[in-house]
């Protein structure tokens, strides 16, 4: 009797570490470098890197803005979430909420894409207006 508990509690550790290395797997650190001139409707174009499962991936961006601010450099840094393999990555992003700013008047902003995978990232640059235009943002793997 004790032995079968001894393998139940060995089997329920396992699944524990198990699903945190799976959780943990499905997380990825972006930063993205983002410039942007505003002339009438703004221009912007950026750049990003994407570390996941211990390899770095880059990518470009397309569709973020950086409001009325003449010309800027920004650099966004956050999470992505609920990849399951890199593919998952690329695509198009739609805001989900509103942006949000956070303290020292930078921009926080939550985006999701047609495979699920959502990031949350942060401008660094204080009083900059950091949202994605309305075709949404675009991210594509290089």
């Amino acid at each position: 009797m004790k032995r079968n508990r001894m393998w139940l509690s060995l089997i329920v550790v396992a699944g524990l570490l198990l699903a945190a290395s799976v959780a943990q797997a499905q997380e990825g650190r972006v930063t993205i470098e983002l410039t942007g001139i505003a002339a009438g409707i703004g221009v912007s174009w950026g750049s990003g890197t994407l570390v996941y499962r211990g390899k770095t991936y880059n990518f470009k961006v397309d569709g973020l803005s950086v409001g009325d601010v003449g010309m800027a450099k920004v650099t966004a840094v956050g999470k992505a979430y609920n990849l399951r393999n890199i593919a998952d990555f690329a695509g198009n992003y739609a805001a989900v909420g509103a942006g949000a700013a956070v303290g020292g008047g930078a921009a926080a902003l939550t985006m999701q894409n047609q495979r699920g995978v959502a990031m949350d990232l942060t401008a660094t640059q204080a009083g900059v207006k950091f949202n994605i235009g309305p075709q949404g943002l675009t991210v594509t793997m290089r």
